[in-house]
């Protein structure tokens, strides 16, 4: 993890440094405010009898607490989205370093809340929610410095591995088993869109399905969640208490909702419902056609990410964009399955939509970075290479970004 390991951005030739700046890409824009707009709405109707009669708070006190976030994390996306996103090649180990720090003080703290150490400040601050965007970072800049040797198990899998490990190992111990293998998931994306070695990748999937077996068997957090998951997929009634609860939410919706602000769920027993809850909330006053609509927006947002990775100058925009969007997706679609026991129950956030100042910051962030590429959109720096190990995996038509010829012109 030393910097000598990063690419810094002044030694790039002429040929690859980034285009000048263009404008945001407004339909990432929109869809990114629609969901923001979309979040608070939802939000302020799963929040007030929690933040009154759990909290002890004004009806308002969450609500209030999410629009402060926004605008400190809005903030923080207008900046990151000025800032040359090649610079990171030269911040990302301080900041790596600064954020297994976190990781580790975190379990010093004597700050517990749901039986787990990960957050400062009463829930506020969660460096686990750090940690994720800052491995994507860490690990798109470490895959483009490395992209030449990463079919090496030396230079490839291995680094990769002790990597995850480091990050996945502390949030581990707190322990927070939802971000952990949030984690190893967007690691090996990451490692696969980089053009990583088929065998690697597999022996990778592998090892992280014997990791998270052991995990299971020595957790008993984990050995509950992954007995409830195998009892709710055989009879729906014998799901976890908090499955039970959200799925009569979601039944209870029906196609269009009872209305918004007129979820009986949130007053008889779902958990959370402005956090890890708050999709049932979506379905049940939104109904099936509200949650369709949510996922729209999420689309529109993980679609136009992707666009902006494949239009990248070079290959360290592509992974930065692309492993920040799948982030999202990876995210959203995690805590939509879970609420409808597709999975078995983790805490992933649903993102720009749950209250939760860490997360939607980062959120964010992360939109911010990806916005910053594409304003550098434009120049084709990418080298063959580049395109050889990227657009397979990226382009699974396999045409290495070329537009189609007729054969008629070809002849």
């Amino acid at each position: 993890m030393g910097a000598g390991t990063f690419v810094n951005p002044s030694t790039y030739p002429a040929e690859e440094r980034p285009a000048p700046a263009h404008s945001v890409d407004m339909p990432l824009l929109l869809g990114l405010i629609g969901l923001l707009v979309f979040g608070l709405i939802v939000l302020f109707s799963a929040s007030w009898d929690f933040s009154l009669e759990m909290l002890g708070r004004e009806p308002t006190y969450m609500f209030s607490r999410q629009l402060l976030w926004l605008a400190i994390g809005t903030a923080g996306a207008y900046v990151l989205s000025r800032f040359d996103y090649h610079h990171w090649s030269k911040l990302v180990v301080p900041i790596t370093f600064l954020t297994i720090f976190l990781l580790v003080v975190v379990l010093l703290t004597k700050e517990i809340r749901f039986g787990a150490k990960r957050s400062f400040f009463e829930g506020s601050v969660q460096p686990s929610e750090l940690a994720k965007l800052v491995s994507i970072i860490y690990l798109a800049v470490w895959l483009y410095a490395k992209r030449k040797n990463l079919q090496v198990f030396s230079l490839g899998f291995l680094p990769l591995s002790i990597i995850l490990g480091t990050f996945g190992g502390l949030i581990f111990l707190q322990p927070d088993l939802s971000a952990a293998g949030t984690v190893l998931i967007m690691g090996g994306l990451l490692f696969f869109l980089a053009g990583g070695d088929l065998k690697q990748i597999l022996l990778m999937l592998v090892v992280t399905l014997i990791v998270g077996w052991l995990v299971a068997q020595v957790s008993d957090t984990g050995q509950k969640r992954v007995a409830d998951f195998i009892l709710g997929l055989k009879d729906p009634t014998q799901a976890s208490y908090h499955v039970l609860r959200s799925l009569e939410a979601v039944v209870g919706g029906g196609v269009f909702g009872r209305g918004l602000g007129q979820s009986l769920s949130k007053f008889i027993g779902l958990p959370v419902p402005p956090t890890d809850s708050i999709f049932a909330i979506v379905v049940e006053e939104l109904g099936l056609a509200g949650s369709i609509f949510l996922m729209g927006l999420y689309a529109l947002l993980i679609w136009r990410g992707l666009v902006i990775a494949r239009r990248a100058p070079d290959m360290l925009g592509t992974l930065l964009a692309s492993g920040l969007v799948l982030w999202i997706g990876v995210e959203s679609l995690i805590n939509m399955a879970v609420m409808v026991g597709l999975l078995p129950f983790a805490g992933n956030a649903l993102p720009f939509v749950s209250a939760g100042g860490s997360n939607l910051t980062v959120m964010l962030a992360a939109v911010g970075i990806v916005m910053n590429v594409s304003r550098q959109r434009g120049a084709a720096t990418r080298t063959n290479d580049e395109w050889r190990s990227f657009g397979a995996a990226f382009d699974l038509r396999g045409r290495n970004g070329r537009r189609r010829v007729s054969r008629s012109r070809r002849a």
